[in-house]
């Protein structure tokens, strides 16, 4: 098992607004956890990884801009891991349901598993587009 290292570890690149970039995104965030000391069978590593995975493909099917990539940071500091998405899109807006509560169509169903999977997540406007963040704290069910 590798030793955490108590500073803090960041890594951020932008990734094709596809499918193909989603899924690259996804197995870069578990790479990296890897590397900064989360295996990739820890319960932490696994957590962001499907977090990863529904932020980058919701960027990818609800935030694309013909032409326009999509941006991954990822923070991993003592405190926690914190995820951020960015896309260009303004117009469409990810929102909190609550739980139970499919809404009109069936999009946003997979932001219910950021919301049971992350301790805090949120949306924030930038220009132009939006970020859409989570962070997970380490706990006893994401630490072995």
């Amino acid at each position: 098992m590798q030793k955490r290292t108590p500073h803090a570890h960041a890594f951020e690149m932008r990734f094709t607004s596809s499918p193909r970039g989603a899924r690259l995104a996804r197995r870069l965030v578990s790479h990296r956890l890897h590397e900064w000391g989360h295996p990739y069978d820890s319960p932490l590593n696994e957590t962001v990884t499907l977090i990863a995975a529904e932020l980058a493909a919701n960027a990818v099917r609800h935030g694309h801009v013909p032409g326009r990539d999509f941006h991954l940071r990822l923070t991993d500091t003592p405190d926690g891991v914190r995820l951020e998405v960015s896309d260009t899109r303004t117009e469409r807006l990810p929102e909190h349901r609550p739980a139970g509560d499919p809404g009109d169509d069936q999009s946003g169903r997979g932001l219910l598993l950021v919301e049971a999977l992350a301790d805090r997540w949120g949306v924030e406007p930038r220009s132009p587009g939006k970020r859409v963040w989570a962070d997970v704290r380490p706990s006893p069910a994401t630490q072995r």
